[in-house]
């Protein structure tokens, strides 16, 4: 355990980012409380600081100096990075704290416009979110490619690289969920089946790659050989690494899942409920007529 926790890596980059990114939330958050009294936004707090949180300490905690040293360290540091961190700022809902701490509103008068501010914000809504296509799509390629052998090696040998890596992972990772479970003021534009369906591709396609260093008779990425795998090989260690990445994208999967089937169960009920009352509220046409005819 003294071996686990004794190694801290102080990137100043991610420390000063998540300063900064921190800062600016909160005195967003005290301007948008200020302007409208909505008990949602202290649990939204919460969650948007607690994955925020978690991303930085994957970087600049124990487990960002064992990354170097163990592939299925580094494979933990990834599903942190990519899906938990992101997934939790996604549900956070930041977009109007951050957007009110770099246009702050001015005095009284913008009192009470956090509504309308919604309205302002939900209208620019990002290609890459409006399109879930192309944002799982990006977050794929942005998660499978850099464990191509070159790139991965590359990225444990040069800072620079590491900090592109972590950068595209989460901005991958905050863009694919807000495509797929969406967040406050933003409304994903596909149907909850459709994004199951994106859901459970992406994670196939991590399940692939969890497939092939699980199974694989060969050594993908040789730059981890060193006098740490004398009790584990490299192989040993790519195995281990496709397990963490096989099993630990499933939680996150499966919850995000189940939301999704709960919210068209919900939508199915309210169609089948607003056809009911359209039946039961429609004029009937009575068999006889309400006035005298001549026939």
């Amino acid at each position: 355990m003294e071996v686990a926790l004794s190694h801290w890596s102080a990137s100043w980059p991610v420390l000063a980012g998540y300063a900064v990114v921190a800062a600016a939330h909160l005195a967003g958050l005290r301007r948008v409380s200020a302007a409208a009294r909505r008990p949602d936004l202290v649990r939204e707090a919460l969650l948007f600081h607690a994955g925020l949180l978690i991303t930085v300490l994957a970087l600049v905690s124990p487990v960002g100096y064992w990354s170097h040293v163990y592939i299925w360290v580094r494979a933990l540091q990834e599903l942190l990075v990519i899906m938990i961190g992101p997934g939790l700022m996604v549900l956070g809902a930041p977009w109007l704290p951050l957007r009110s701490a770099v246009r702050p509103p001015n005095g009284q008068a913008h009192r009470g416009t956090s509504r309308a501010d919604d309205g302002a914000l939900a209208g620019r809504v990002p290609i890459l979110v409006a399109q879930p296509v192309l944002a799982v799509i990006g977050f794929n390629v942005v998660f499978l490619g850099w464990h191509l052998p070159v790139l991965f090696d590359l990225a444990r040998s040069s800072s620079a690289v590491a900090l592109a890596e972590h950068a595209t992972y989460v901005a991958a990772g905050l863009v694919f969920w807000l495509a797929l479970i969406g967040s406050r003021p933003f409304s994903p534009s596909a149907s909850p089946l459709r994004r199951l369906a994106f859901l459970v591709a992406t994670a196939a396609a991590a399940t692939v790659l969890g497939m092939v260093l699980v199974f694989g008779s060969g050594v993908l990425y040789p730059a981890y050989a060193g006098a740490a795998h004398h009790v584990m090989t490299v192989l040993d260690d790519e195995q281990l690494a496709g397990a963490t990445l096989w099993m630990g994208v499933l939680p996150p999967t499966i919850i995000a899942a189940v939301a999704l089937l709960l919210q068209w169960l919900g939508n199915e009920e309210s169609s089948e409920l607003a056809a009911d009352l359209d039946r039961l509220l429609a004029p009937r046409k009575h068999a006889w007529p309400s006035r005298p005819v001549i026939r």
